[in-house]
């Protein structure tokens, strides 16, 4: 029998710091006079009472650490649970938003995925728009956590590998997770601070550049304007680029760079790997629509460098005529947002990590068919891959293009065009945040989508967001036996 008292105490006290936060968003809408403010204070006095209670009531049942079971459980509890909490400023300060797009806007912000239902972002108060980057922020710490201490444990499409005590991103580096957490917290922070002071230094006013740098370090997406960076063409596509970037590469290699210790980051496999595959996309897609329109190459080269580091970090802000591209173009979209970043930041996709692991997979199998006699294991950064490893991650990578398609035919099933299905499912499940099709096109939110498949995209995001197998796994009779 699983013991639910930790789980609980620990989702109570999750709560109380998610009612904290709601009072700075509040704050700032009283001190502006708009009615906005009691919305977000109500809702923060619920989520406090409710957490507060919970916490108090389970206090007694925190002993000692998480098995595997009550790991996977308090992971999916958090992320399925924390958003009902975290809609309520949604759903009672945002005019005509029911239930069902509440729970749609807090998923995306929790998971980072960015995608949004809401239209009129530049007239919403500032409040709700700092709760919406709040959210982002959140979402991609709490995401770097589970992706760096509860995956590898958890055994979740081939993460364990990252459990090895040879291998230096867990265990010559900082060698407790506790050490780790309050690490890579001031990493994060001092990201985000340094991305909020620069995107100021080139114009933004101080909500959009605080949003905008919460959003980017947290590969979220989520932004206080309709049009995204359209508002900041030029300087702000270079350096959301940039921070988009350098929030979806492995945050233990900034720990390790701030404890003195740079070559992790520029040996790590699987960013050197990154850096090459965005490059291409960039490269060949600049060269494309070059030759294939009448702008100038800067603009061209910006525009595509924004769009795309912006698809394969999994964030979500857009630019240009990013939303009206299509052929050669969108089909590199398309492929990279699959690929995603890197394991262990806040990206999602399928990772680079995973794919490079997969190809390994393939080119030796291939191998063994040429010469079934060869011993060929397949390794990476030198180190040979378990076959629980490899298992693990085919089953992932399976699972993650068989729920692509699954999904994407319910979509249809609603009354969404194929286009549209394919690209919002896409969008939900890499967590990448922007969709393509002509249900997007009015007003390039998900807003026009019935209720049934935006609830298909809010299982989407989850699924994607925590590794699918940590929700699939639930629905077994024998996880819940002893």
């Amino acid at each position: 029998m699983v013991d639910f008292r930790p789980i609980a105490y620990v989702f109570g006290r999750i709560l109380i710091v998610l009612a904290i936060l709601m009072l700075g968003p509040a704050a700032i809408d009283w001190s502006a006079g708009d009615e906005n403010a009691s919305a977000l204070l109500f809702s923060a006095v619920i989520t406090g009472g409710i957490g507060g209670l919970i916490a108090l009531a389970t206090a007694n049942g925190l002993r000692g650490s998480f098995d595997v079971r009550q790991a996977y459980l308090l992971t999916a509890v958090i992320w399925f649970g924390l958003p009902v909490f975290a809609g309520l400023p949604f759903m009672l300060g945002v005019p005509n938003l029911h239930f069902t797009e509440a729970y749609f806007e807090a998923v995306s912000g929790i998971t980072t995925t960015g995608a949004t239902v809401i239209y009129g972002l530049d007239g919403m108060p500032a409040g709700m728009n700092l709760w919406r980057g709040l959210l982002n922020a959140a979402g991609g710490l709490g995401i770097a956590f589970v992706a760096m201490i509860f995956l590898p444990v958890m055994r979740v499409g081939g993460m364990q590998f990252f459990r090895t005590e040879g291998f230096d991103t867990f265990g010559k580096a900082v060698p407790r997770a506790t050490d780790l957490a309050k690490q890579l917290l001031g990493v994060y922070l001092g990201l985000i601070v340094i991305a909020g002071l620069t995107f100021a230094a080139i114009g933004m006013n101080a909500l959009d550049a605080t949003v905008h740098a919460m959003a980017a370090i947290a590969t979220g997406g989520f932004s206080p304007r309709d049009g995204s960076f359209n508002e900041y063409i030029g300087a702000g596509e270079y350096l959301g680029a940039l921070f988009m970037f350098l929030g979806s590469l492995p945050y233990v290699r900034y720990v390790q760079l701030v404890n003195g210790d740079s070559r992790p980051l520029w040996q790590d496999s699987q960013v050197r790997a990154y850096v090459k595959v965005l490059g291409l996309a960039v490269g060949t897609v600049t060269l494309w629509r070059w030759f294939t329109s009448d702008m100038e190459f800067e603009d061209v080269f910006r525009e595509s460098l924004f769009n795309l580091t912006s698809i394969m970090s999994s964030t979500g802000f857009f630019s240009g005529s990013f939303p009206l591209w299509d052929g050669y173009m969108l089909i590199v979209a398309f492929v990279i947002g699959i690929i995603g970043a890197c394991s262990g930041s806040s990206a999602s996709g399928l990772t680079v990590f995973r794919v490079q692991l997969a190809a390994a997979a393939l080119i030796q199998q291939l191998r063994q068919i040429v010469t079934p006699g060869r011993v060929s294991p397949v390794k990476y950064d030198g180190r040979t891959v378990g076959a629980d490893v490899l298992d693990a991650l085919m089953l992932y990578v399976a699972g993650f293009i068989l729920t692509l398609g699954v999904l994407t035919v319910a979509m249809t099933l609603t009354g969404v065009d194929t286009t549209s299905s394919l690209f919002a499912v896409w969008t939900a499940l890499g967590n990448i945040g922007y969709g393509f099709g002509p249900m997007v096109e009015r007003t390039g939110t998900f807003v026009d989508f019935p209720d049934a498949a935006k609830w298909i995209m809010t299982l989407a995001m989850l699924l994607g967001r925590l590794g699918l197998l940590t929700i699939f796994v639930l629905v077994l009779p024998r996880f819940w036996q002893r």
